[in-house]
This record gives structure tokens, C-alpha cells and sequence, in this order.
């Protein structure tokens, strides 16, 4: 029977933990129809689900087995068995986790199994050891090597909670082509959208214009309004929702807009309103160059934009980038350019990072 090449996660926070993992890949090689192969390093990392327990550690194998996917499974239920592993409530302690992450280049969907495993892409640690291994390897839902699945986590670790809203934004400058992606993506999904209240702002093209004694007001006109729309309450718990906008830009606009006396009372009022808002299963980051975005701006021919400048999107720009380069609330998927956006693939992403599905994602690592 021919090989496949599979590929395993293992964790234990309880006990001797290296020790459990040791002894887990002993067991694989002396396995007669698995022949293990390279070990990432192991890793120390927190416990994922806000639960009080001890740290994990977690590394990932390659492997490769005559085995079919089912009956590999089973091998490492057994294993799991013999060193311990007492089956508990979803994000319990255990001795030993063994999930199969990857099984050759195929998708497998059954009442048992589900491979890829359905939150991998969620998980640094296991992106890293995936990485370390092979970061070339294609993940078969996705379609992206497993390199960029790592870099859209900034090092961080997510879970899927199909109890919360499903809220992803696509942010980027002025003319980056945030609102007819949302649109274009929102339509292919069948979910709802949210726009900023641009048109309705009545400061907005004053401050456009130089009036900055009204900056204050119009930072605040879109304050309350994106409230309004992003407030947990306003959103439907597992409903999938796109918006044109991310909310923690509030700050970048307002430190570029406002004065040190009106930054100051705006901050403090944005501080106490932000902790109302949703939080955010993904974001899209149009990064497109400032030239490009001023150029849509002109062609789009808004009257109240005209005004903009080059300077002051470049700016814009480069405090985007800043708030993107250490982003921890969310993965982040970048587009380059907005002609380039594949909406087709970016929707299935979408479906994948905001699933309300969590059938077999049972684990707490």
C-alpha cells in the first residue's frame, strides 16, 4: 500500500510534559506501518479558552504511514489511551494530545474526523511547528502554504466562538477600495454589511475643506455612529457580518485631525466606548500605496475629498501599517492592491477564519 505523508500535533500540560511527549513518539515509531520522521522543537505556550490551567507544551511531526487516515486516528486515540489521556470537556487539561493536523494533500469530513484540523489555521504554535518542518506546505481548505497562514497570526492564537457576533473588517487608507470590497464580498457570502457614515457626516467636508475647529465634532459623528453599528448588542450572535472599516482606526484619524486639547477629551471618550464594541474574527488590510489611493480618490471625484492630499494619505499609510505591525485581536489577511483581490478566494477564507461550524474542534491546544 502506498505511504502518506501526515502530519501530527502534539501537547501536554499535565505531569511530566516532555516526558509525554517523548514517550507519544516512541510509540509512533515503533509502530510498524508509521515511520516517523523530522520534529519540530517544542514549545512552551498558554492555554487557549480563558481557562485557569498550566502551561502546555506542543510541538508538531512529520510522518509517514500505510495507514488510512481513519485508522491512523484511531492509532493515536490508542496512544493517547495508554499515556493517560482521560477524555473531558472541551479546553481541558489532559497528558497527551495527538490530532492529526494534515493527511496527504486531501480534505476529510466525517461524523470521527475532520482533516485539515478545523482550527490549525487558527493556532500559531502548530503553524510554527508546520513551518519549521515544511512552511511551503499548502493547506488543502485554504489554499496558502502554511507560511502565510502563520504570518496572518502575528504570533498569536485564536479560537472560533460561533456564540459571538462574526464580525471581519476590511480597513486600509482613504481610496484603498475598502467599501466595494465589502460590498463584492458581503454579496458572495450572503451576510450583512456595514458602511461608515461618510455621506451623512455634516462636519466632514468642512474639515475636508481646513475648518479644524470642527475636526472634534466630525471625529465624533463617526465615533457614536460606528458604535451604533459595531456595538455587541446591535450584532447578531454567529451571523457573519463585513464592514468597511475597522474600528480601531478611530485614534489614527483623530491624532492626525485633532489638536492636543481635543485629543484629549476625545481619547478619553473613545477609551470608555471602545470596550462596548464586537471584536473582530478577521481583517482584511487594503496596503496599497498612497498614490494609488489618491488616484482612485480624484477618479471617484467625491467633492468633499478633493482636498486631499498626498501628504496627508501617506501619512495615513504609514499609521496603518503601524497598527497592522503588531496586531494581536485578530488574523489579518493583507491585499496589495485592490484590483488584485480575489474576491472568490478571499470569501472562502472569510468562511473559514468566521466559521460558526466547531464540529470537531474539540481540543484545548
Amino acid at each position: 500500500m502506498a505511504e502518506t505523508t501526515a502530519y501530527i500535533g502534539l501537547g501536554s500540560n499535565l505531569g511530566d510534559r516532555k516526558s509525554y511527549i517523548d514517550n507519544a513518539l516512541k510509540m509512533l515509531s515503533a509502530s510498524g506501518q508509521i515511520e516517523l520522521g523530522p520534529v519540530s522543537e517544542i514549545i512552551e505556550t498558554e492555554p487557549l479558552g480563558k481557562v485557569d490551567q498550566p502551561r502546555y507544551l506542543n510541538a508538531v511531526a512529520e510522518l509517514k504511514t500505510t495507514l488510512c487516515a481513519e485508522d491512523l486516528h484511531g492509532t493515536l486515540a490508542g496512544i493517547e489511551a495508554s499515556l493517560g489521556r482521560v477524555r473531558q470537556p472541551r479546553w481541558s487539561s489532559r497528558t497527551i494530545d495527538l490530532d492529526l493536523l494534515l493527511f496527504g494533500p486531501g480534505t476529510i469530513d466525517s461524523p470521527d474526523l475532520t482533516v485539515p484540523h478545523p482550527q490549525m489555521h487558527l493556532r500559531s504554535f502548530v503553524l510554527r511547528g508546520l513551518c519549521a518542518l515544511d512552511g511551503d506546505l499548502i493547506h488543502p481548505v485554504l489554499k496558502e502554504p502554511v507560511a502565510e497562514l502563520a504570518r496572518r497570526l502575528g504570533g498569536s492564537d485564536f479560537a472560533l466562538d460561533s456564540n459571538l457576533p462574526q464580525l471581519v473588517a476590511v480597513a486600509g487608507n482613504i481610496g484603498a477600495g475598502k467599501t466595494t470590497l465589502a460590498k463584492k464580498l458581503a454579496s458572495k457570502l450572503g451576510s450583512g454589511v456595514l458602511f461608515e457614515a461618510y455621506d451623512t457626516n455634516p462636519f466632514l467636508p468642512k474639515v475636508y475643506a481646513g475648518s479644524k475647529e470642527l475636526a472634534l465634532d466630525s471625529q465624533l459623528y463617526f465615533l457614536t455612529s460606528r458604535l451604533k453599528q459595531l456595538d455587541l448588542d446591535a450584532l447578531t450572535p454567529g451571523r457573519l457580518c463585513v464592514s468597511d472599516y475597522v474600528f480601531d482606526k478611530e485614534l489614527i484619524y483623530a491624532r492626525v485631525l485633532l489638536d492636543s486639547q481635543q485629543l484629549e477629551l476625545y481619547e478619553e471618550i473613545y477609551h470608555r466606548l471602545a470596550v462596548k464594541v464586537a471584536s473582530l474574527k478577521l481583517v482584511i488590510f487594503m496596503c496599497d500605496s498612497a498614490q494609488n489611493c489618491l488616484q482612485r480618490v480624484h477618479n471617484r471625484n467625491r467633492p468633499y475629498e478633493q482636498q486631499i492630499a498626498l501628504p496627508f494619505l501617506e501619512a495615513l499609510g504609514s499609521d496603518y501599517e503601524q497598527l497592522f505591525s503588531d496586531w494581536k485581536v485578530s488574523p489579518i489577511i493583507r491585499v496589495p492592491k485592490a484590483e488584485d483581490a480575489d474576491v472568490e478566494h478571499l470569501a472562502d477564507q472569510i468562511r473559514y477564519y468566521a466559521a460558526d461550524d466547531l464540529a470537531g474542534a474539540d481540543d484545548a491546544k
